[in-house]
C-alpha cells in the first residue's frame, strides 16, 4: 500500500514509512489516504476465539469485505466496540465479510494477548473472527497505525474506504452511529461507487515492537 501518514501527540518519529507529528491533549493516531483501488493484501493468522487459522479468503464477503484492526484496552476502540458488532452482523447477513486483527505487542501489553482477545470477543459477542498478528506482519502490509482502524474492501477486494467508523470520539457528545463506514457498505450493496471520501481513522497507536 502507499505511503500513509499519521498524527500524534509528542515529537516527530517515523514507523514503517509513516510520519506523525504529536498533539499533548489526545495521544491520539490519526490516518490519512491510502490509495483507493489498493488489492486487499492475504494474511495467515489465529484466530483466538476458535484457535483455526484464517485467511483473507476465509473471511472476505461476496459484496464487500471490512478489515478492522483492533485491541482490547484502548478507549477509542471501546467506544464503538457496541455499535461495531451491531453493525458486522446485520451487514453479514447481506453479504459483508467482517473480521478484526489485533497487532499490539502482548509482551508489552500483556492485555492484548490471545487469551484476552478471545474473552473480549466472547464479551461482547463478536460473529466475526478475531485474530492476532504476532508478528506485527499483517498490520505492516496493510499499513495501519491506529486502533479502531476501518479498511472496507468491494468485491473485487479493491479498497473502497480507509478510516474511522464515524465521528464520535470519548467524551465526545456525537454518539456513534457507525455511519461512515455504513454509507460505503450502503453504496457498494446498491452497485453504486462509493464518494471516495475517507475520513481518518482516530484512536490509539499500534503498540510495536521494539526494534521496528
Amino acid at each position: 500500500m502507499s505511503d500513509n501518514k499519521a498524527i500524534l501527540e509528542g515529537p516527530a518519529s517515523n514507523i514503517h514509512g509513516a510520519s506523525f507529528t504529536s498533539n499533548p491533549e489526545t495521544m491520539a493516531y490519526a490516518t490519512t489516504d491510502i490509495a483507493l483501488g489498493t488489492k486487499a493484501p492475504d494474511f495467515a493468522l489465529l484466530d483466538t476465539i476458535t484457535g483455526k487459522l484464517f485467511s483473507l479468503r476465509d473471511v472476505a464477503g461476496t459484496k464487500a469485505t471490512v478489515v478492522m484492526f483492533s485491541c482490547n484496552q484502548c478507549p477509542y476502540v471501546l467506544h464503538v466496540l457496541d455499535k461495531v458488532t451491531v453493525v458486522a452482523k446485520a451487514y453479514q447477513q447481506k453479504g459483508v465479510g467482517f473480521v478484526a486483527i489485533s497487532s499490539n505487542d502482548a509482551a508489552t501489553h500483556p492485555q492484548d494477548g490471545p487469551e484476552h482477545m478471545k474473552a473480549l470477543a466472547q464479551q461482547y459477542g463478536f460473529t466475526f473472527p478475531y485474530l492476532y498478528d504476532q508478528t506485527q506482519q499483517v498490520a505492516r502490509t496493510y499499513q495501519a497505525l491506529c486502533t479502531p482502524e476501518f479498511f472496507v474492501f468491494d468485491a473485487n477486494l479493491n479498497l473502497a474506504y480507509h478510516g474511522q467508523f464515524d465521528s464520535s470520539r470519548p467524551k465526545s457528545d456525537i454518539p456513534v452511529t457507525g455511519e461512515d463506514l455504513t454509507m460505503v457498505l450502503d453504496a457498494l450493496l446498491q452497485g453504486k461507487q462509493p464518494s471516495g471520501e475517507q475520513q481518518p481513522a482516530v484512536g490509539c497507536s499500534i503498540k510495536w515492537k521494539y526494534p521496528y
